[in-house]
Order: structure tokens, then sequence, then C-alpha cells
């Protein structure tokens, strides 16, 4: 793993809420992820389900200040968009998200398809440019993930002098990883949701999102700079945390990688 970049001295801070939820400014605009800011407790899916949410959220929408543009991977589970993100979008400009949430959404949503691209105007002057990526929400291929848990999308954002920064979204694809390492790589900043949730109805209980080892082997072929994991807690559904994500970076020694936005 030596031969990775060295990691940025001053990398842009990221401030992440607890499940998918994170806030960073990118280019003079402010980006948050998958929003999910509704109280411990249990809520329910399209398909009746369950989703047990464990604790709080480490802040209030009212924290946030104005945001330019969310980033939903998907608007289908209220793990990754609950009420209170429902009712936020209605005050954010742009939201991007899959083509179908786009369609579901309004309001100022967009949906991505693989390796489209949006311009947004920065603030000083100068473009970034959001661009939908692959992201596979189960295991196996595409056409038989997406019949169950629904289309999911990622991002990579791009601009002149800018870093490259990649949010996975609810991907378990490794070999989705890897397209985006081939386009984008080396990535300076990547917002891995990780967690390894697993339901045992569901594909016989394997991942449907990385779990600890796969996020490292995803940092390395991304060529990852910093590593900010998002989706690992705060979820009775997400089977490991913090200390599995530490422990298997540091075993592929990545450890120096991580960030925890807090």
């Amino acid at each position: 793993m030596s031969s990775l970049p060295s990691a940025p001295a001053d990398p842009f801070p990221v401030r992440v809420f607890g499940g998918p939820t994170a806030l960073f400014e990118y280019g003079g605009l402010r980006f948050l992820t998958d929003p999910t800011f509704d109280a411990p407790g249990d809520y329910t899916r399209p398909d009746g389900r369950f989703l047990t949410k464990t604790a709080p959220s480490s802040g209030a929408p009212a924290d946030l200040g104005p945001v330019d543009v969310v980033l939903l991977s998907h608007d289908e589970h209220p793990d990754n968009l609950d009420i209170s993100g429902r009712a936020l979008l209605a005050d954010v400009p742009l939201t991007l998200t899959t083509p179908g949430g786009g369609q579901r959404l309004g309001n100022g949503a967009r949906g991505l398809a693989d390796w489209e691209s949006v311009e947004l105007d920065r603030p000083g002057g100068g473009t970034i440019t959001v661009t939908g990526v692959p992201a596979v929400h189960g295991p196996g291929p595409r056409e038989e993930v997406e019949p169950v848990t629904g289309q999911v999308v990622g991002f990579v954002l791009t601009g002149q002098d800018l870093p490259t920064v990649y949010v996975s979204g609810d991907n378990a694809s490794l070999d989705a990883v890897k397209e985006i390492a081939e386009r984008f790589g080396p990535i300076d900043t990547a917002l891995l949701f990780a967690g390894a949730p697993r339901f045992p109805e569901l594909f016989d209980n394997q991942l449907i999102v990385l779990d600890s080892s796969r996020a490292a082997e995803a940092a390395h072929l991304l060529g990852a700079r910093r590593v900010v994991p998002v989706h690992y807690d705060s979820w009775a559904h997400f089977t490991e945390g913090r200390d599995e994500l530490a422990a298997s970076f540091t075993a592929v020694g990545l450890a120096d990688r991580l960030d925890w936005g807090r």
C-alpha cells in the first residue's frame, strides 16, 4: 500500500452528522449528503420492512446554515432520506439524485444517469462538475439488484484547482469502484458509505453496502488520499462500526487516511 499518494496536508473540512449525512464546502458551494435528522425510532420502508434508528444525529437542520446542493444517493429508504430530510429539500436550490428519484421528488431535483454530468457555477467564478457514477445496492449484477433495493447513484466532484471528491452512496460493488478509479483516480477525498448492512431476507444475508474490509480495499483502488467514512452508525441494520473500520484500515496500512469528520 505504500505506493498510494500521500495524504493532503490541509483538506477541506467535512462534518459528519451520523448515518449517511455529511456537510462540506467545496469550491465555494455547500454540499449535503443523504439528509437524515429524525429522532431514534422505527421507520417503515416502502416494502413494509422496519428500519430502526438507534441514535440521534449530532446536529439538526437548523444547524446547517445554507445548503446549495444535496447529493442524494437514493430517496426510497428512510435511512438515506427521512421525514426531516425531505422537508429540508424544499429549501435547497438543487438536489442531485437517481433518475427515478428526480422524477419522484420534483421541486428542484435532478436525476443523473451513470457518467452524466452537471456544471455548477462557483460564487467566485469558474464551475464545479458533478458526475453521477455507478452504485449497486447489493451483491451481483445491477439488473438483479435494482428490482429489490432500487436505483442508487454515487457522485464525483471535480473543478479547476480543486481536489477530486467521490461520494459513494449505498454501493456494495468493488467493480463499480474500479470503473470510477479508472476514470477519476486518484481521489483526494472519498466519502465511503460502509457499515456492512445485511438483512436475512435480502440476498441470503449478503452485503448490500461495503463492509469495513471492502471499504479499505475501495480506498486502495481509488488511490484515496483521505477517506471520510459515513453510513456506519445510528441504525440497527449496520453490522460493523467505527472499530471495525479502524481495524480494517490499520490492517492494510491506511489508518492515516481516515478522517472521522467530527
